[in-house]
């Protein structure tokens, strides 16, 4: 797909460099101040404390102006031009959806709701303003909707198509009122709402006064400018990234919940002078359960100019980054393009997976840049009984160790990249639990030259007399791979009662589990893959590690080669170095569990 960037006839003067800056400035700051709104005047926690939202701006055209740093949400307003002409939207009126198939992936799952603003100056219509976020409960077979065990879209809550909810000012409250009626907590659901709706609001104000400031056509050559600046910087990356050729890679999800195990996605990068062709046909068919993820065209494009952005402060997320990819091929039917009504709601689980591919693609082309995998974050949904008194709800999402980097370790602990989790003390206030146990997974982080981040292990006690539990983890049986040497990561896995003569093993993806008074889950999150030998890596560092916690004194010798000496709190160097020279082994671009070169990574993937 791709998206054809606007540019300013040659005889108009260059635009002011200053004045791109100010324009700059002034789309972040507006981006910002929507989100602290929303942030400040939300009622659910998901929004408030987790900052499961989004906000941003289109210009009149409908071109992405500044989004997030998730590889997600750059077609927004389009599947509202499908359905809404523009010489027909007024000053006031306000769309929204939340239909992954009717917007074609524009969202990737029922909860996210989305609002559209159009903005008006002078009775012209000159860009658009949205907020996006995460909903506790839109209804659905279970509470929280995004519920592991749905097969279809019907059981992950109501479906919004791209309707206009206010017109000239003017709410339909019929449809509010059947919206917030198919919630478990109406008025969470509509505290929300009348959040975002001030998001919108206050974003159309600050891009009036941007475009009144600097005017409309200096303002919208700024526009330009950003976007060209953006898509070029990309353009430059991705073609010294992967030189004329063919680039495959997969990964794999561990199960859809169903019974149906190793699911595949698998991609292919064709790199020539005129552009680049995505394709993931070969993925494996849609699931049974809800781990589908139905791609936009826009979503590969995001992921590699995220990627090539990552050490650009100065540019934005803007349309320049949904260029990146000529031409997107998908597979009607398959994991990441199923046919309606496949179930949405865990779709990250295998979002992280296509990303995983994606720099299994860059780490084939170019190994000196090579990322390890990631995991994706981790949850547990806990509640009460539906015929209780007062219901209650609480998302846990747990950090995970991301994957080392040529430069850095992997990152520990780290929930996603544009979210945040929830404080202990939050959690224990506000619900009826206690947090026994917070700490590093040690020996999770992929060993290598560069660590891989490390994960968590919590341990939740129940205070409540019985609560109902819903969970997800990824990369329990296929580990975050490792790269240029480096191993894979750690597994993780939920446990309840650890310790006690009744411990048990729970799925990493199930539902409707009851835990009674007094009972404890215990969550140990995977690690992310190490980058590089790990006989390479500086004993000092090593001893900082096993010090710290993140590494075990036998797992610093067996996976190192570093002798310590734990009491004295020192490294032997002399047999450090023997050991190295000793058991050193031979080592290939990708690892779980062995080494593979990428065509072998491939070939066994296919199996």
């Amino acid at each position: 797909m791709n998206i054809a960037v606007k540019s300013h006839t040659s005889d108009a003067p260059p635009v002011d460099p200053i004045k791109v800056e100010l324009v700059r400035g002034a789309l972040t700051s507006t981006q910002f101040e929507m989100g602290m709104l929303l942030e400040r005047t939300a009622m659910s926690p998901i929004i408030r404390e987790k900052q499961d939202y989004f906000c941003g701006l289109f210009d009149r055209e409908g071109r992405l102006l500044i989004g997030t740093m998730m590889p997600l949400g750059g077609s927004i307003v389009p599947p509202i031009l499908d359905v809404f002409a523009r010489e027909d939207m007024r000053e006031g009126d306000v769309y929204w959806y939340n239909d992954c198939y009717a917007s074609q992936g524009s969202v990737s799952h029922s909860p996210d709701e989305v609002f559209v603003k159009p903005v008006f100056l002078d009775g012209e219509l000159v860009g658009y303003t949205f907020a996006w976020a995460h909903f506790l409960d839109i209804g659905g077979a279970h509470p929280g909707s995004t519920t592991p065990g749905a097969t279809n879209l019907f059981q992950e809550g109501i479906i919004i198509p791209p309707v206009r909810l206010y017109r000239e000012g003017q709410l339909n409250e019929d449809m509010f009122r059947i919206f917030i009626r198919n919630s478990r907590f109406p008025e969470v659901t509509e505290g929300d709402t009348r959040a975002l709706l001030a998001a919108i609001n206050l974003g159309e104000r600050r891009m009036i006064e941007m475009l009144e400031r600097f005017g409309v056509d200096e303002t919208e050559r700024a526009f330009d400018v950003l976007i060209e600046k953006t898509a070029r910087v990309v353009d430059e990356r991705m073609r010294e990234t992967f030189p004329t050729g063919s680039y495959s890679f997969a990964d794999r999800i561990d199960s859809d919940g169903h019974g149906r195990e190793n699911i595949t996605v698998r991609v292919t990068l064709e790199a020539t002078p005129e552009g680049f062709v995505f394709d993931a046909t070969a993925s494996d068919d849609q699931t049974t359960g809800p781990i589908n993820f139905l791609v936009h065209p826009t979503v590969p494009s995001m992921i590699f100019g995220l990627f090539m952005t990552a050490d650009r402060q100065d540019l934005l997320v803007n349309e320049g980054m949904l260029n990146a990819i000529a031409q997107v091929k998908l597979r009607e039917g398959s994991v990441l393009q199923p046919r309606f009504p496949a179930a949405l709601g865990q779709r990250a689980m295998t979002l992280s997976r296509l990303q995983s591919a994606c720099f299994g693609l860059i780490n084939s082309a170019t190994p000196a840049n090579a990322h390890a995998s990631s995991s994706a974050y981790s949850i547990a949904k806990l509640g009460n009984a539906p015929d209780a008194a007062k219901q209650f709800l609480k998302t846990m999402g747990f950090g995970v160790g991301h994957g080392a980097r040529p430069y850095a370790d992997g990152i520990d602990a780290v929930y996603y990249i544009a979210q945040k989790n929830y404080p202990v003390e939050f959690a224990e206030q506000n619900y009826p639990l206690r947090v026994r146990r917070y700490g590093i997974h040690m020996d999770s982080g992929g060993p290598g030259l560069r660590r891989g981040g490390c994960g968590v292990v919590r341990d939740i006690e129940v205070l409540a007399d019985e609560v109902e539990i819903a969970l997800r983890m990824s990369n329990v049986v296929n580990p975050p791979y490792g790269v240029v040497g480096g191993m894979s990561g750690r597994p993780g896995g939920f446990i309840l009662n650890p310790g006690r003569p009744d411990e048990k093993v729970l799925p990493a993806l199930s539902e409707a589990l009851i835990l009674k008074r007094g009972e404890v889950l215990r969550t140990q999150t995977p690690g992310g893959g190490g980058f590089g030998h790990p006989f390479d890596r500086d004993p000092e560092l090593v001893l900082k590690d096993v010090l710290g916690r993140f590494v075990g004194v036998e797992q610093a010798l067996r996976d190192y080669g570093v002798e310590i000496d734990i009491e004295r709190r020192s490294i032997d160097l002399a047999a450090t170095q023997a050991y190295r020279d000793a058991h050193r082994w031979e080592t290939k671009l990708i690892h779980r569990g062995e080494y593979f070169e990428s065509g072998e990574w491939y070939l066994a993937l296919a199996n």
